[in-house]
């Protein structure tokens, strides 16, 4: 049977398929609908031999995927700027063109696959990202409160009882002579408790997720790392073996600076900030806690702090950051408890 290899140039209606064989020659195209099943009876009639058949990451990718692979489709999900830095070459841009540039990325092997998380990951980090959007909207609205005021001359300032023991003291008194004012501000208000009140039930939830979940028990040992972290990191990395040495991890979460070299020209730049966002915040922010809280002593926190005197604290919060990284995920892979000096570690 002859070997064949192929692509799909998916779209949110319909997606574009291009079959390729050995040598390159187009075998079979065709636009069919979004749908697994169309997509997969389709490569069985005009591709028998299927090598491997390749889609970009998108946000229809993970379905797909999952769809594909459970109907037994040699089905490869492969990084989008890794394929445009090859599609860009091409000077008309179309579905049909794309999936044939993808169909011959597929037949050479030149391409990086992105791996596809399991569907318990995909659930946890959709709690973490509705609430961070939920979290979002309440410093927004309280940020247009404090805007709002302050066109009128009252100034919100801090004062004992947070956020809301302020606000109810200015509707109360400052905010008399202006009902317009007192209705906006009541109103605003009333919105973010609402939405303080959502974002108690996904934390209730949160809480109950990381005590399930073993790995994410573990991470909590580490000064710094609450329910939120520890479960954006497990459901970041998927599974502790994707990475051969734990090092790779803070490359991985883009904790690692670019590198350009060429020629006699080297130089190291900032932070690749490539992977994903929010593990990378929510590290950066558990980094900010170890080293400015009054936590236990750890042999981690002292080369914090020892590397903010030399380097700046903005430096070293990134630094611990990634060692935060690579250390979760050592403890991951050897299923150990944080180790908070270097006698506990010997």
């Amino acid at each position: 049977m002859m070997p064949s290899y192929a692509a799909l140039d998916v779209s949110q209606e319909t997606t574009a398929i291009c079959v390729i064989d050995d040598a390159g020659r187009v075998l079979a195209e065709k636009k069919v609908a979004t749908c697994p099943e169309v997509i997969a009876a389709y490569l069985n009639q005009k591709a028998p031999g299927l090598v491997r058949v390749g889609l970009e990451t998108g946000p229809l990718a993970v379905w797909l995927w999952n769809e594909l692979a459970a109907r037994r489709l040699p089905i490869l999900c492969i990084d989008a700027r890794h394929a445009n830095a090859a599609l860009k070459m091409r000077p008309v841009k179309t579905d049909r063109n794309d999936a044939a540039g993808l169909a011959q990325i597929m037949r050479t092997g030149w391409f990086k696959q992105v791996r596809i998380k399991s569907r318990d990951s995909y659930r946890v980090r959709s709690l973490l990202v509705a609430r961070e959007m939920l979290v979002r909207i309440r410093v927004k609205i309280e940020n247009e409160i404090r805007g709002l005021l302050r066109t009128f001359g009252v100034l919100f300032g801090k004062r004992v009882g947070g956020f809301t023991g302020r606000a109810d003291e200015i509707i109360a008194g400052e905010l008399d002579a202006s009902p317009e004012m007192r209705l906006i501000a009541e109103t605003l208000m009333k919105a973010r408790a609402s939405i303080l009140d959502q974002i108690r039930v996904l934390d209730r939830r949160l809480m109950a997720v990381a005590r399930a979940n073993p790995t994410a028990r573990l991470f909590m040992t580490v000064p710094g790392v609450g329910v939120i972290t520890a479960l954006s990191v497990t459901s970041s990395f998927d599974d502790g073996s994707r990475f051969s040495r734990s090092s790779s991890a803070g490359a991985y979460l883009g904790l690692t600076p670019r590198r350009y070299k060429s020629g006699e020209t080297s130089r190291n730049g900032r932070i690749s900030k490539q992977g994903s966002v929010m593990t990378r915040k929510h590290l950066y922010e558990a980094a900010t806690t170890l080293l400015t809280r009054n936590l236990r002593f750890s042999t981690l926190k002292a080369w914090g702090l020892k590397l903010a005197k030399a380097s700046g604290f903005k430096k070293a919060r990134i630094a611990v950051a990634r060692k935060m990284a690579v250390i979760l995920h050592a403890m991951w892979k050897t299923n150990t408890p944080f180790r908070w000096s270097q006698e506990e570690a010997a």
